[in-house]
C-alpha cells in the first residue's frame, strides 16, 4: 500500500514562484487582520455572500445545481430541500456551518472527517459517515462523450489503513517547524482525493477539509471570498493539476507541485480579491461611481447588484444601477443570467 511522508517539503527545492506567492499571501493575511478591527460589519456582509457562493460553487463542480433564489433560501433561510439536488446542497450548507463555527474544535481526525461526511449526506437516503465497502473508479467523459478511467483509487479493503496513515503523516508534518504548514495542506488534500475513501461526496468533503485546514492555520480569506467558487470558476485547471499530480501516485512517484501551485494560486486570488475590495471601500479620493466600476472590473467572477451593494455599503442601489447601465451601454461589461439572477462581468476580447 502507498505510504505517506511529507518530509520532502523540508528538503526539496520548491519553485521560486511558489515561495513568492506564499510570501505574498502571508503579507496580505497580516493586512486582513488589521482591516477586521475597523470593518467588522463589512466582513460579516462579505461572509454572507461567500457562504452562498461556497455552497453553490462546491456543489456545481459535481453537477449538483438549483436556482440562485433557492440557493439563497437554503443557505440563509434554512429552507427545506425540495428535491435530491437540494438535499445535497442543504447537507453542504450544514457541514460548512460546522467548520465556520467549530473549526477550533475540529481536526484531521477520522471521526471528524466521517462526521462531516455524515452531515453532508444527512438529507439524502444515502448512509453517510462510513468508508466505502465497494471499490470505485474516478471517471471522466471526453469531448466525444466517451467515458474513461481517470484514476483508480485505493481499494475499499485498504481505505481504513490508508486514512490512518494519512492522518499520521499530516500530524508529523504539523509538528515539523521546518515545513511551511500552508504547503502541507494541498499535499494532504491530494492524497485524500487519491484514496477516495467514500462511495460518494469525496470532492465536496475535500473542499470542506481544505477550508478546515486553512482556518486552523490562520488563513481565513476563504470565509469572505469563496475558495470553492474560485475552484469552480477555473475547474478545468483544477482537474488538470489534480491529474498531473496523481500520475504515479500508487508507486509514490507523483509530483505534488502542480496541485500545490494551483492551490496556492487560488488562495492568493482570494486574498488579493479581499484586499482589492477593501482598497475600494476605504478610498476617499474617488467617487462612488468610480468605486462601483472598480468593483465590477476587479471581479473575475460575475457579480450581482446586491453583491456590489454589500461590498460598497455606502453606495445606493440607484447609483449601482446607473453605473452598470452606462458600462453595459458602452460594451465594457456583459450580463450573465436573466431577471433576479442577472450578474455582470467584464467583457474580455471575444
Amino acid at each position: 500500500m502507498r505510504s505517506f511522508d511529507y518530509s520532502f517539503l523540508e528538503y526539496d527545492m520548491l519553485p521560486a514562484g511558489l515561495i513568492n506567492m506564499v510570501s505574498t499571501i502571508t503579507e496580505l493575511r497580516a493586512r486582513e487582520s488589521q482591516l477586521k478591527e475597523n470593518y467588522a460589519d463589512l466582513f460579516l456582509k462579505l461572509e454572507s455572500i461567500a457562504k452562498v457562493q461556497s455552497v453553490k460553487g462546491s456543489n456545481e463542480i459535481e453537477g449538483i445545481i438549483t436556482s440562485e433564489q433557492r440557493i439563497h433560501e437554503i443557505v440563509h433561510q434554512n429552507s427545506a430541500p425540495l428535491n435530491h439536488n437540494e438535499e445535497e446542497i442543504a447537507g453542504y450548507r450544514d457541514a460548512l456551518a460546522l467548520i465556520h463555527n467549530e473549526y477550533t474544535n475540529l481536526d484531521i481526525r477520522e471521526s471528524d472527517i466521517q462526521n462531516l461526511h455524515k452531515i453532508l449526506l444527512s438529507y439524502t437516503n444515502v448512509s453517510g459517515g462510513v468508508y466505502k465497502t465497494v471499490d470505485n473508479l474516478i471517471m471522466e467523459t471526453d469531448s466525444s462523450g466517451r467515458r474513461k478511467v481517470r484514476f483508480d483509487p485505493v481499494l475499499a479493503s485498504e481505505v481504513g489503513e490508508a486514512m490512518e496513515q494519512l492522518t499520521f503523516a499530516y500530524l508529523d508534518a504539523r509538528r515539523n517547524y521546518n515545513i511551511n504548514q500552508l504547503i502541507v495542506i494541498p499535499c494532504y488534500i491530494l492524497d485524500f482525493l487519491c484514496i477516495h475513501p467514500f462511495a460518494d461526496g469525496n470532492g465536496r468533503i475535500s473542499r470542506l477539509l481544505t477550508l478546515l485546514l486553512l482556518y486552523k492555520n490562520g488563513f481565513d480569506a476563504g470565509r469572505y471570498i469563496s475558495f470553492e467558487e474560485q475552484i469552480n470558476y477555473l475547474k478545468d485547471k483544477y482537474y488538470v493539476a489534480l491529474q498531473e499530480s496523481s500520475q504515479g501516485w500508487h508507486e509514490g512517484k507523483n509530483s505534488y507541485i502542480p496541485f500545490i501551485m494551483h492551490f496556492v494560486t487560488t488562495l492568493l486570488y482570494c486574498y488579493k480579491e479581499l484586499d482589492k475590495r477593501f482598497a475600494v471601500v476605504t478610498s476617499k479620493k474617488v467617487s462612488k461611481q468610480q468605486r462601483v466600476r472598480a468593483v465590477v472590473l476587479g471581479s473575475l467572477l460575475p457579480i450581482s447588484k446586491s453583491e456590489i451593494c454589500y461590498i460598497l455599503p455606502d453606495v445606493s442601489m440607484a447609483t449601482v444601477e446607473l453605473v452598470l447601465a452606462e458600462m453595459h451601454k458602452t460594451n465594457i461589461i456583459k450580463t450573465v443570467g436573466k431577471g433576479k439572477n442577472t450578474k455582470y462581468v467584464k467583457r474580455w476580447n471575444e
